[in-house]
């Protein structure tokens, strides 16, 4: 079998067996809310940016992304625009249009980008915007262009995703802070592999707890490396990030599908890990729950 076949069966596998997606409300009578604050969809009709990093050969439908939610007890959903598509979010925007109650977006713009086309954004359901600078430089935040484009985003209300070394995050987080918009870490902070916990880029995230305006995602911990090592690694990291940030700030995401470790992640697997990294139950319900229906605004 070969990784096409592979990743389009892991995808939509099962889907004959999934109850069909229902559209859920916050706090309705079907019983807690449950977000996944972090996924990606895509398909290979898409045009993909110039530049990139990856690119996928499958597809991860909005229909295969709900079915998983369903499978998997999720109540709600958060699509990241992922990086290979660029600033063109129509199709997670088609996902938020498509399912308005029970999906939210995360979208890349340029800094250049014009109010009226966030506010068409913020109407379709977007509530924030990513920057992913892996492999990027860091974005001149003191010039006038970056200055008038986090103003436009505060006024929105909207948050700020960001994705990047751990190392950088000392220098990235202040100026996004200083805007006045919340601030989100993806991936526990994407740690070094080779350094793990003495990674210094840790102790600067763990240096933003106090400060009430940071949230992390307990999500995609492979990408902080992989095998038995980087699990411990990231078992060890959530205990240090939930004595820092409380478990009010922080969130849990499945990463689905994975890109580029579709053949050794699940979100069945993430849920199971969420357990260890937070293993009180009621934290897990202010992570899994009452944190980001507030965050990601799906109470409005």
């Amino acid at each position: 079998m070969n990784r096409r076949t592979f990743c389009r069966d892991m995808i939509a596998g099962g889907l004959a067996l999934a109850l069909p997606h229902r559209s859920r409300a916050a706090g309705d009578e079907a019983g807690p809310a449950r977000v996944d604050t972090h996924a990606h969809v895509f398909t290979r009709a898409l045009t993909l940016a110039g530049e990139r990093r990856y690119a996928p050969d499958y597809d991860a439908s909005i229909a295969d992304y709900l079915a998983m939610l369903d499978r998997n007890g999720m109540t709600h959903g958060v699509l990241i625009q992922p990086s290979f598509l660029g600033t063109d979010n129509g199709y997670m925007v088609s996902g938020l249009r498509r399912e308005p109650r029970r999906l939210r977006g995360i979208a890349v713009l340029a800094p250049e980008a014009e109010a009226g086309a966030m506010r068409d954004l913020a109407e379709a359901g977007v509530v924030g915007l990513r920057l992913n600078l892996i492999g990027r430089p860091d974005p001149a935040f003191a010039t006038p262009v970056w200055r008038a484009h986090l103003a436009r985003v505060r006024d929105l209300g909207w948050q700020i995703e960001v994705q990047a070394e751990a190392r950088r995050l000392a220098g990235l987080l202040p100026p996004l802070i200083e805007a006045g918009v919340p601030v989100v870490v993806d991936h526990f902070g994407r740690i070094d592999p080779a350094l793990g916990l003495a990674d210094p880029g840790l102790a600067a995230l763990l240096g933003f707890g106090p400060g009430g305006r940071v949230w992390v995602k307990l999500s995609g911990a492979y990408r902080n490396g992989g095998g038995e090592a980087g699990g411990q690694t990231a078992l060890e990291a959530a205990g240090r990030l939930r004595a820092a940030f409380g478990a009010e700030r922080l969130l849990w995401g499945s990463d689905w599908p994975h890109t580029q470790f579709e053949t050794t992640a699940s979100p069945a697997g993430a849920l199971h890990d969420l357990d260890a990294w937070v293993p009180d139950a009621a934290e897990r319900r202010i992570v899994l729950g009452r944190t980001p229906l507030q965050l990601f605004r799906f109470d409005r």
